[in-house]
């Protein structure tokens, strides 16, 4: 393990963005951590500790940071259609895009899936043997349901991937207006919801949200945020959402509360798209002087090996928690308590 993150480390090209694959670890990284700091498990149940400590609230502004990961996943989609699209100038323009389209599919599936599958198969043949057993109630039905919490960021992502061709054509014609588009759509949403009371739109915004952060990727990859654009999204993605938090019908939590009657996360708010601009520009503010430090040989081989097993880790990250806190509880080891 150790000498083929030794090759692969020393095999990237010198053109590679270093920084976004940090990105990609970090922001995944932050999702468990953050999911293992927040879990409130009892022998009755699990709660969440930032409903028992609601003064713990504030620090979801900066473990949520899926925005973070959605914005990289644009860049790099971006940048892995184009170079497809060069690989293949000599076919017609039309069976060119379709070939191209499909090889892209097939190799973001792939990277994405095959840990995905593992990880459906084991949890699907656990859940059928408790129902065979007469199971499925308590803590046992409790974590039957919350180990597959990962599975909703799994199907967005893949419906990014799959838009990814029409929204870069739309990208590279209007620009920053494609990107203007979907927040004002994500806008219209929230007023419809809160203001107008229509039934059931809130759901568009599961699209809108998410695809307006990923179209940030592309502007990246096409190196339109600069310092002073970075900058401006960072300080009026905060005042925004501190705004919005404060003045609006929106929670202070960017990650779902138990009992809430409004979620910034699902469906996703104009709050949360506030709250991931202010991220991308803050994350953009930092990519000199981290881009400096990943070209030590040793900082950047740890991130290598960790971009190996992170979306494995991702995946089964609940597993884990649940697995120790059971162990616990059946050795009758006592839990903390919040204070």
């Amino acid at each position: 393990m150790g000498s083929s993150v030794r090759e692969l480390a020393g095999a990237t090209p010198a053109t590679r963005d270093r920084y976004v694959d940090l990105l990609r670890v970090a922001s995944l990284g932050a999702v468990v951590l953050g999911h293992w700091l927040m879990a409130a498990v009892t022998p009755d149940g699990v709660g969440n500790l930032l409903a028992v400590v609601p003064a713990l609230q504030p620090l979801t502004w900066l473990l949520q940071v899926m925005p973070v990961f959605f914005f990289v996943g644009g860049f790099s989609h971006a940048l892995s259609y184009r170079s497809l699209l060069r690989k293949r100038p000599e076919a017609a323009p039309g069976a060119a895009a379709d070939s191209v389209y499909s090889a892209f599919l097939r190799a973001r599936l792939q990277r994405l899936l095959r840990p995905t599958m593992v990880f459906v198969l084991v949890w699907g043949a656990a859940a059928l043997l408790v129902q065979l057993l007469g199971g499925g109630g308590g803590l046992t039905g409790v974590t039957l349901r919350m180990v597959t919490q990962p599975l909703w960021f799994i199907g967005i992502y893949l419906a990014m991937v799959a838009f990814t061709p029409p929204l870069l054509k739309l990208h590279e014609r209007y620009g920053w207006g494609a990107f203007a588009g979907l927040a004002c759509a994500a806008v219209t949403v929230d007023v419809l919801r809160f203001a107008a009371g229509v039934p059931y739109v809130e759901f568009l915004n599961f699209a809108f949200v998410w695809l307006a952060v990923h179209q940030l990727g592309f502007l990246r990859a096409d190196g339109r945020i600069h310092l002073r654009r970075a900058a401006l999204l960072a300080g009026g993605g905060l005042v925004t959402a501190t705004a919005l938090v404060a003045f609006g019908p929106y929670p202070l939590s960017m990650v779902g509360m138990p009992g809430e009657k409004v979620s910034n996360m699902a469906p996703p708010t104009l709050a949360l798209l506030a709250h991931g601009l202010w991220l991308v520009g803050a994350v953009e503010l930092l990519r000199a002087p981290a881009a400096r430090l990943l070209e030590r040989p040793r900082v950047w081989r740890t991130v290598v090996a960790a971009n190996g097993v992170a979306m494995t880790a991702f995946l089964w990250h609940l597993t884990a928690m649940f697995g120790v806190y059971g162990a616990l509880l059946a050795l009758d080891v006592a839990l903390p308590e919040p204070a």
